[in-house]
């Protein structure tokens, strides 16, 4: 349960603050102005304190109890997000349908990247049958190192399994796409000052763009304001 404890707002004031900085592009200080329209004086520093704390929270809460399955066909590829006026690597992988896979903020393009954000995201959503990707040496090492894992794991005694790897050009064109949603929301930002902040926020935007993609549990009852607040139930 994701606790507000001694936070001198009321929770749904908080929540509400962290989702329209997650899903619109807006700064801290037009929230701030917004807030007090309603009557709340509140920093913008508070309100960036909020987003960095909680989009996390809400974000693990959704993957682990209410993320609807993805499908086993995904199409990985990466975008770039400016951490301390340096180009960083925002990975990213859709299943063929559009839903969100998993993604991961990185330094570096390279292998040990690449292996990392697969191992995040088969952590959450199981083995693929097939990763689409481009032409990057670092991810087809990725995934290289992956299936040499899954090698030991059948010397072992387990079945073996293998993921196959493709490198169509067009059939990435979904995800190419869909991180358009994402910089939608990051490109009026103008970078963010740290990597834990990047880390951070970018959990709430993602988030809110698998709400949107009705990847929800309950995304069927539900409008998409009260699948957010309600993760922190």
């Amino acid at each position: 349960m994701i606790s507000f404890k001694w936070r001198h707002f009321q929770k749904d004031l908080i929540l509400m603050a962290v989702r329209w900085y997650v899903a619109y592009s807006l700064s801290y200080r037009d929230i701030e102005e917004l807030m007090r329209e309603r009557g709340v004086a509140v920093d913008h520093s508070t309100l960036n304190h909020w987003v960095i704390y909680y989009s996390p929270l809400l974000e693990n809460e959704f993957r682990k109890n209410h993320k609807q399955k993805v499908g086993s066909s995904w199409r990985m590829d990466e975008t770039y997000i400016k951490v301390k006026g340096e180009w960083h690597y925002l990975y990213r992988a859709v299943d063929k349908a559009g839903s969100t896979v998993d993604f991961m903020l990185s330094v570096k393009r390279d292998k040990p990247a690449a292996k990392a954000f697969f191992d995040k995201a088969i952590g959450s959503n199981g083995l693929p049958e097939k990763v689409n990707i481009d032409k990057s040496g670092a991810n087809i090492a990725g995934i290289d190192a992956i299936n040499f894992q899954l090698i030991i794991f059948y010397l072992l005694g387990l079945m073996l399994v293998q993921i196959t790897v493709r490198q169509i050009k067009y059939l990435n064109n979904i995800v190419e796409q869909d991180h358009r949603g994402i910089k939608r929301i990051t490109n009026p930002m103008m970078g963010f000052n740290a990597f834990y902040s990047a880390q951070a926020t970018l959990a709430g935007i993602e988030l809110h763009r698998m709400l949107k993609k009705r990847q929800h549990s309950k995304a069927a009852n539900q409008p998409v304001f009260e699948q957010f607040y309600g993760l922190a139930a």
